[in-house]
């Protein structure tokens, strides 16, 4: 990273004056800012900037920040990522933590505090950026049962032999496996998985889920791996039978 070229700061965050604040006192710091104010244009903004920070609001309209901060951490493990939020209970903090965020600072907040955090999380990236890629604590590969998927190459060693994955499988695979477990539900799984809203329609994870189990069980009628959970969604389950 050139420690010398202006940092790019995302601000997803719904209340404008918040927004424009906050990108007005990072500008007279020298940083250019990029803004969303929703949850999806969010992700599409993050894609598309690849920004050196990101200040996230949790309670979003269309996909909440905690869902958004999820699909981040599925693609990018290094982008610094800070937290402003009216929900400052210890248990939302831990939560914030919990799914990979740097930084969390409770509405209403200190101005200065803020640009002192921001600095700090921008310092912080510049070291790290200079860190061996064989340090990086990055998913590349992952075994269960008689299945391999290399991250790295795009592929799986399965019951059908060496495959080929897309994009989206292996982005949706990331996301059971890190949840290992966990029941997740189609909504969640379609707002971090897809970054769509609840209003589209949950077909496109079963569909999703129906190929996954062609490809790693051995009896797809019965999984063993990609379990249903009745009312709620699926959960994967590598855990050893008893």
């Amino acid at each position: 990273m050139d420690k010398d070229r202006k940092k790019c700061i995302l601000i997803i965050e719904d209340d404008a004056h918040i927004a424009e604040g906050l990108a007005l006192n990072l500008g007279l710091q020298g940083h250019d800012t990029v803004s969303a104010h929703d949850g999806p244009t969010g992700l599409q903004v993050w894609k598309q900037e690849r920004p050196d920070l990101i200040v996230l609001d949790v309670m979003l309209p269309g996909i909440d920040g905690l869902s958004v901060l999820q699909a981040i951490r599925l693609e990018d493990e290094r982008v610094p990522i800070l937290i402003l939020s009216a929900k400052a209970a210890s248990d939302d903090i831990i939560k914030g933590l919990s799914y990979g965020v740097d930084d969390y600072l409770p509405k209403p907040f200190n101005l200065e505090e803020f640009l002192l955090r921001a600095d700090r999380l921008l310092k912080r990236a510049d070291w790290s950026a200079g860190v061996s890629a064989s340090t990086e604590m990055v998913m590349t590969r992952y075994v269960f049962g008689e299945n391999t998927i290399d991250f790295e190459t795009g592929t799986a060693d399965c019951r059908q032999g060496e495959i080929a994955l897309t994009d989206q499988e292996l982005r949706l695979l990331k996301l059971f496996i890190v949840n290992c477990g966990k029941p997740l539900s189609r909504a969640k799984l379609l707002e971090v998985g897809w970054g769509y809203t609840r209003q589209v329609t949950s077909r496109t994870v079963d569909n999703f889920v129906v190929r996954l189990r062609k490809y790693f069980e051995t009896d797809p009628k019965n999984p063993r791996y990609f379990k249903s959970i009745r009312s709620v969604g699926y959960m994967f389950d590598a855990a050893p039978p008893p």
